[in-house]
């Protein structure tokens, strides 16, 4: 591990490792094949920087109006001792008692020092979790933690909720809305990822304490405004799926020693800062080491990586900047001008083409036959 980890340091340069948040480890679920976001994330690049450095800057981020609604609903849903969330966990969890406990973790005597309020939180829970099934207790702004990459990393959830039974649910509350029953599927797949990001390290902590996984949940309540008022609605989401795609690049992660060895010995992301912290690498070199890792771009990065225009730019001409769909149907046909010339039958399709050239053939015919052309 250590050799593992000197080589990431000179990957990442003469500045302390980014830190990871359930956001940003949500991220990584999004496109778990590719090499440079594994290396970069586990080197705990800084990719806003980095992209923007080499001219390729990506608007990521929440803007000032979204965050201040988002703080504003949260206050609202848990405002007299979460008297509102407490109706909502009793209509879908079930809670037949009239009253529960709640208990606030955001500062520990008047201390926010991460290590005080994960070992408060860690108490809590444990006796929680000791107490069997008539506890029903409200944890708010607990502190979690997740090894990602061999590193610690400290989330907060919203909320967890301690229901009888024995089992905790993690709560979710997002400010999109509900409208007529239904959500925007891109934000409920992100809360969904970002809320599975909480049960797994939920798991982890109870698994320190003996406990398996089943005492967490594997559904989370998410609670979001209704229509287009400010009333909160609760929804359960089981989000098996994405705690096996979450463990599946986490362990990944954790196994970067085969994949950084394929890079060559001398790589580097450093930009080179000076004692001001201005960058003073040639971009254009900087740049280069970059292509040097491949990626696996798509059109789905420009939502959810902060190095998508770059590879964007790289990927030009390429069947994979078609979306993944297409670049799988195509295979081994990895250009464009490859795939126009094998469809009009101006290129030989080697072995590993023949099915897609067939494809690609058809597909030209039919067009023809629509645009009423003749071969």
């Amino acid at each position: 591990m250590h050799d593992i980890d000197a080589r990431l340091g000179r990957i990442r340069g003469d500045v302390p490792p980014q830190a990871h948040n359930a956001r940003t480890i949500a991220a990584l679920t999004s496109n778990p094949g590719c090499a440079r976001r594994a290396i970069m994330d586990a080197a705990g690049i800084d990719k806003p920087r980095l992209a923007s450095y080499i001219g390729f800057p990506a608007p990521f981020g929440q803007s000032q109006f979204a965050i201040t609604r988002g703080n504003a609903f949260e206050a609202q849903v848990k405002a007299n001792g979460c008297a509102e969330l407490l109706r909502l966990l009793r209509e879908q969890l079930g809670l037949p008692i009239p009253e529960v406990s709640y208990d606030d973790l955001e500062e520990v005597g008047g201390h926010r020092s991460q290590h005080l309020r994960h070992a408060r939180t860690r108490s809590l829970l444990t006796r929680a979790a000791g107490a069997g099934g008539d506890a029903g207790t409200l944890f708010d702004h607990p502190l979690l933690r997740l090894d990602v990459g061999g590193r610690p990393v400290y989330l907060e959830p919203d909320l967890i909720a301690f229901r009888l039974g024995g089992r905790f649910h993690v709560v979710e509350i997002k400010s999109f809305a509900v409208i007529d029953g239904q959500a925007d599927g891109d934000k409920v797949a992100a809360a969904a990822i970002q809320s599975a990001v909480y049960v797994l390290a939920m798991r982890q902590l109870l698994a320190e304490l003996g406990t398996g996984p089943e005492a967490v949940a594997r559904e989370v309540v998410l609670v979001c405004p209704e229509n287009f008022s400010n009333r909160p609605v609760a929804t359960l989401l089981d989000v098996r799926q994405q705690l096996t795609v979450l463990g599946r690049q986490l362990s990944r992660l954790d196994r970067i020693e085969s994949l950084v060895g394929l890079q060559p010995p001398g790589l580097t992301f450093d930009l080179e800062l000076d004692q001001a912290g201005v960058p003073h690498r040639p971009a254009a070199e900087l740049a280069d080491d970059v292509r040097t890792v491949p990626a696996r771009y798509a059109p789905e990065c420009l939502a959810s990586c902060e190095m998508c225009f770059f590879c964007r730019d790289e990927a030009r001409g390429q069947t994979a900047a078609l979306g993944r769909a297409a670049a799988d149907e195509l295979g081994a046909v990895h250009s464009v001008q490859m795939a126009l010339g094998l469809a009009d039958g101006t290129l030989t399709p080697a072995d590993d083409q023949a099915e897609a050239a067939a494809l690609l053939r058809e597909a030209a015919r039919l067009r023809r036959e629509c645009l009423g052309e003749t071969a």
